[in-house]
């Protein structure tokens, strides 16, 4: 196992296309439900403990050898919006190709040949936790962490916030982070005995609801 491998996978600059993407803060801003460091913080612990703990644990169970297709139905079952589901699966093959150049791996290529569209993007951080050897909560630990990571360095270009307030941000909300990641490992184990309903369902239906809304925008920063 690589700590190093771990850094790599939650880093923004990792080339999976997540830079492009807010997590829903976009929309948040335009309704002013964001619009300082406070509010920010609290959109984040919410996308955190919905969005979040369901995305690590789809990572943990894809980490932990779980079937990716069903856990890729798994995933469209918990993305009820028509325009995040294809955000989902845009990111997933925007991640595919950097994760086969960077931990090449038979089972993410049966994937890339299996959902040629994309698979949902945290089924294929997942599989790359996994070739990279990383462990289930590992990969939970890098899926928590984006879902708070990307709206929060989104924030600071649409708010012009002071990056340093972000990062604190992010620090305040680490402990969180870290408990989220081991209860969607938790869930995760449980899958092998249980079938996929063992994985969180936890939703945000605000950030399905202005996800639709954002995707129909005709002028906007980020792709979601």
């Amino acid at each position: 196992m690589s700590r190093a491998a771990l850094l790599l996978l939650a880093d923004g600059r990792f080339p999976a296309g997540g830079y492009a993407h807010s997590g829903g803060v976009e929309a948040a801003v335009a309704h002013k439900a964001v619009h300082d460091i406070d509010s920010l913080e609290a959109f984040c612990r919410g996308r955190l403990h919905t969005t979040g703990l369901t995305t690590a644990g789809l990572a943990a169970a894809a980490a932990a050898g779980c079937d990716p297709l069903m856990l890729d139905d798994a995933a469209d079952a918990r993305t009820p919006v028509p325009a995040l589901r294809a955000v989902a699966r845009k990111l997933g093959r925007q991640m595919m190709r950097a994760a086969c150049a960077t931990f090449p791996s038979a089972e993410l290529d049966r994937l890339a040949a299996e959902r040629p569209q994309g698979a949902h993007q945290p089924i294929v951080q997942g599989l790359a936790a996994r070739a990279a050897g990383l462990t289930p909560q590992d990969a939970a630990c890098a899926a928590a962490y984006e879902t708070v990571g990307g709206p929060a360095t989104a924030a600071v270009r649409l708010l012009s916030l002071d990056p340093l307030d972000a990062s604190r941000l992010l620090a305040r909300l680490s402990v969180e982070t870290d408990t989220v990641a081991a209860a969607a490992a938790d869930a995760a184990a449980r899958v092998a005995t249980e079938g996929p309903d063992a994985l969180p369902t936890a939703s945000a239906p605000l950030l399905d609801i202005t996800g639709e809304q954002h995707a129909a925008w005709t002028i906007r920063l980020f792709a979601s």
